[in-house]
């Protein structure tokens, strides 16, 4: 009979067995994202304890994860691409602007994301910390992407002329270190701003990186990078 439990189809409620299995994974996410990043913590939480918060069974869990382990990688990931959604977003919207205005209305956008649950910045930059060399392979191999992403921003502004031309990975990685435990400690309270406030000193870093001492555009030519003079021996 169509669309009874052992239907060819597979359907039971109204529901494929695929779409069942997304929605216990997200149960089991959404779950796991109160316990890691608002409850007891990740290394305190049990299989048990997050099956019996998502509503299902320990069984059903082990259908969907090998660990919990695989649940914490799982939402780092989701963390992070919510983030960079985010992001690509508002370059995209302010893909014609200045380099300063563009950087603003992207980290406005990064920041928003990452501050709007505060379980999410515990599960991205508490939570990941220490747990396996596994996980820490992806954290920083995700931060890896960031960089990324600052570089090649940097390039087209270095092509517009907005930006001195030189390899801005070194920086780029001392920048996200910078962006990550701002806003970590923003959102501990350690650190008395706006977030406002926090955005604009992380503007400022990122264009000082774009626009170093010593750099001006060529009136008739690209930028280029001058160097500061030293001093002549006597």
């Amino acid at each position: 009979m169509p669309g009874s439990p052992n239907a060819p189809s597979g359907r039971y409620a109204g529901k494929s067995a695929e779409e069942r299995r997304a929605e216990r994974r997200r149960r089991f996410l959404d779950a796991a994202l109160e316990l890691f990043g608002a409850g007891p913590g990740y290394r305190s939480t049990t299989v048990a304890a997050l099956s019996e918060a998502a509503g299902l069974s320990t069984r059903q869990f082990y259908e969907e994860f090998r660990n919990l382990e695989d649940v914490l990688a799982a939402l780092h990931l989701q963390v992070n691409d919510r983030a960079e959604a985010a992001v690509l977003a508002a370059a995209a919207r302010t893909a014609h602007t200045p380099v300063a205005e563009r950087a603003d209305a992207v980290f406005r956008a990064y920041a928003a994301e990452v501050t709007g649950d505060p379980r999410r910045i515990r599960i991205a930059f508490v939570e990941i910390i220490g747990v396996s060399p596994r996980l820490e392979e992806q954290r920083l191999a995700r931060r890896a992407q960031w960089v990324e992403l600052i570089c090649a921003e940097a390039r087209e502004a270095a092509m517009r002329g907005e930006a001195a031309p030189r390899d801005h990975r070194l920086a780029a990685t001392g920048f996200i270190g910078s962006v990550n435990g701002l806003l970590h400690d923003w959102s501990a309270g350690w650190v008395e701003a706006t977030l406002d406030e926090v955005v604009e000193e992380l503007v400022r870093q990122l264009l000082s990186i774009l626009r170093p001492p010593g750099w001006t555009p060529e009136p008739d030519g690209p930028p280029v990078s001058r160097p500061a003079r030293c001093p002549r021996r006597r």
